[in-house]
């Protein structure tokens, strides 16, 4: 029996307890933050190589490719080897595969759809309506909810109402659609991932042979994010169990966000109920945030009601303290935006890496005024939850690019690939001013940024660059893509950041209007519970009073707390918790108003509230006085700047801002500070070079003289 007491060192006191428990079915309750994943590896490992259990008979599942790598990479570290760590959906596939002659009289499995799309708008046709990629989209929704729930076509409509469902369309049209996708299906020999569970679950229950196999092999059970779980998924599970109980799952009700899609915290909830001999295990430490975040975490989920706030988790923070978090009231969405992209600026100027800032808010609607706000203080970003890197149409092209490139040897690997780059138009200085385009552009940046990584490496030449972008798309292992991230809420789950800012609290964006019912409006407090416990050390929540100047007032989310939370720090400056907030001046918020749009056409005196325009200080259809040679020095010296201090060259100053500094032509630091987006921070670092550069010295002599 090999020596296990290694693995339990560095652990605290309860995450030893989850380590050594005995077999039979054990419920970590684990909060944001207090070491989960690090409980459940150390308590499959310290099995493994204690002899109680052997690696090839556990089974690990949890619900992302890349949770259940990570998991693989631990346990692989921690010397258990064997272990099978996968999704439901992975696990449940290859079990199908394997049996599949058995399952499917002799014949392979059936050809796996990728994607519902195209039979749903065409079950859509038949059933009478008109479809665009939204609508099948919404459509396809519907029916994964009720697949995953384990519904028929004939109950939908019925399963539905009860779970006060809000369907696209009247019920029994949406489940006339349904009825048509499953018969398409069938005509054309295909299932979806759906169907690849029930095939498993079937396998199991209605085959002996294969359960007496399937049991044999998998002896012993540990489910991740259990509060995830779907009333298929937890059949599966029961049917890999077949009546055994040595199962640890693992989960936290306060996260749980994903309802909608099926998912069902009430396993969790009724876990020791159903197992009485259940030993539960709460994890309440925890070493992701500090003080100051944990307890605006549980001021915010302390409030919470329902049958899931039984197993709400008081967290303890155990970082040193940080900052108090900040509560901001803004007059609109742009200047909420534009507080939010200045904070983001000064934070990167401070060494907090771009990476490491996220802005989370509740709709991906939202995201637009924030993606105008960063490109206009000259912040990268990157949008997160979109689509997946290698899918994307640029990426693909850049590969394609990459795979073609016929040309000489640039001289390493890195030069090389900046010239199969080029024939695409991407120019490594050459960022656009902002939104996809800048997106399209940071991209393919990360590829070349991984090129950089490699030199000196396993990749040295441009076929094994081209190998290894290969091997990550394949499993979707993606280049980090440096700048601050843009997430939705139910995006952002799972993962950590220095800075969060939450933005847009507003009622009726969190909670979101469609929130009807007691347990949907629960669901968004989780959801800002969620975006809290994302934080590690700097925490930011703000709300505009209006979604646009002088539009119609709003009121900041119930579910910001008003009150000291339980750290007992308090927090300075308005609205912070600990502090009753001031009340609203109205009169300034006008004023606040007026002032961001008072900015109008130099040429023909309109109003301008496009943030390009108001930066040119022009409306974009009026004519341009540009000085050319100016615009020619400015960018010479931006690329020389950027690389001297290793950045992209839009950090220093977007093309917008540089096109504004050569169309008016600045010739004293108070003319320059008036361009739009040119803050206190940029003046002093710049102000000086932009004011010579104007006034006719070269780029060569600005550099002798900083010499």
């Amino acid at each position: 029996m090999a020596d296990s007491s290694e693995i339990l060192a560095g652990l605290d006191r309860d995450q030893s307890i989850a380590v050594t428990a005995p077999a039979g079915p054990l419920c970590i309750l684990a909060g944001a933050g207090t070491g989960k994943t690090r409980a459940i590896t150390h308590r499959i490992a310290h099995r493994v190589r204690s002899g109680q259990v052997r690696g090839q008979h556990v089974l690990a599942v949890t619900f992302t490719a890349r949770a259940a790598a990570e998991m693989r990479e631990r346990l692989g570290k921690l010397g258990a080897e064997g272990v099978q760590a996968r999704t439901f959906h992975a696990a449940a596939l290859r079990q199908v595969r394997y049996f599949a002659p058995r399952l499917f009289s002799g014949r392979a499995m059936p050809e796996l759809l990728d994607s519902k799309a195209r039979l749903v708008g065409l079950a859509a046709t038949k059933a009478g309506l008109k479809t665009d990629r939204e609508v099948s989209r919404d459509l396809a929704s519907e029916i994964e909810w009720a697949k995953a729930s384990l519904i028929e076509p004939d109950d939908y409509a019925a399963a539905a109402a009860k779970a006060l469902r809000e369907p696209p369309f009247d019920a029994a049209l949406v489940a006339k659609v349904y009825a048509h996708y499953e018969r398409a299906k069938r005509a054309q020999g295909v299932i979806d991932f759906e169907d690849m569970i029930r095939a498993a679950i079937w396998a199991v229950e209605e085959h002996p042979d294969v359960a007496e196999q399937v049991r044999a092999q998998y002896r012993h059970f540990v489910v991740d994010e259990y509060q995830d779980v779907n009333p298929m998924q937890q059949r599966l599970l029961e049917a890999w169990l077949g009546g055994r109980e040595d199962v640890t799952v693992v989960g936290d009700a306060s996260q749980t966000i994903y309802s909608f899609t099926g998912a069902s915290a009430s396993y969790l909830v009724d876990f020791q109920r159903r197992h009485p001999r259940a030993t539960v295990v709460r994890l309440t430490r925890d070493y992701r945030s500090t003080p100051q975040v944990v307890g605006l975490a549980n001021a915010v989920i302390s409030r919470a009601r329902g049958e899931l706030s039984r197993l709400r988790l008081e967290l303890v923070g155990q970082r040193p303290p940080g900052p108090e978090p900040t509560v901001r009231t803004f007059a609109d969405e742009p200047e909420e935006a534009a507080a939010v992209a200045a904070r983001c600026a000064e934070l990167i100027a401070a060494g907090t890496p771009a990476r490491e800032i996220a802005v989370l808010f509740r709709v991906n609607a939202q995201s637009e005024v924030y993606q105008e706000a960063l490109a206009e203080a000259g912040v990268p970003y990157v949008v997160h939850g979109t689509e997946r890197f290698f899918e994307r149409t640029e990426v693909r092209e850049a590969m394609i690019a990459l795979r073609s490139y016929r040309g000489e040897d640039e001289g390493g690997l890195v030069p090389t690939v900046h010239a199969a780059l080029a024939r695409t138009g991407w120019m490594p200085d050459s960022a656009p001013a902002g939104g996809a385009q800048r997106e399209r552009w940071e991209a393919v940046s990360a590829l070349v940024s991984l090129a950089e990584g490699m030199v000196g490496g396993d990749a040295a030449t441009l076929d094994e660059f081209n190998t290894e972008l290969q091997r990550r798309a394949a499993v979707q292992h993606v280049p980090t893509v440096e700048g601050v991230t843009l997430s939705s809420l139910h995006s952002a789950k799972g993962l950590e950041w220095d800075a969060v800012f939450l933005v847009g609290l507003t009622e009726g964006t969190l909670p979101v209007i469609h929130a009807r019912t007691p347990d949907a409006v629960e669901e968004e407090r989780r959801l800002l519970y969620v975006g809290v416990t994302r934080a590690r050390h700097t925490l930011w929540l703000s709300h505009a009073a209006a979604r646009t100047p002088g539009g119609r007032p709003r009121r900041q989310s119930r579910f910001v707390p008003t009150s000291t939370p339980p750290s007992g720090a308090g927090q300075s400056g308005n609205g912070g918790p600990g502090y009753p907030r001031r009340p609203l001046d109205k009169a300034a918020i006008a004023g606040k108003a007026r002032r961001v749009m008072a900015v109008s056409c130099r040429v023909c005196g309109t109003g301008l509230v496009n943030g390009a325009d108001r930066k040119l200080g022009r409306c974009s259809t009026c004519p341009s006085d540009l000085d050319e040679d100016l615009l020619a020095r400015l960018q010479d010296w931006r690329a020389r700047l950027a690389a001297i201090q290793k950045v992209p060259a839009f950090v220093i100053f977007t093309d917008v801002t540089l096109a504004a500094i050569a169309e008016r032509r600045p010739g004293r630091r108070e003319e320059l500070a008036a361009i739009a987006g040119i803050g206190p921070r940029k003046l002093m670092l710049y102000g000086d070079d932009v004011v010579a550069l104007v006034g006719g010295t070269s780029v060569d002599a600005l550099a002798r003289d900083s010499d």
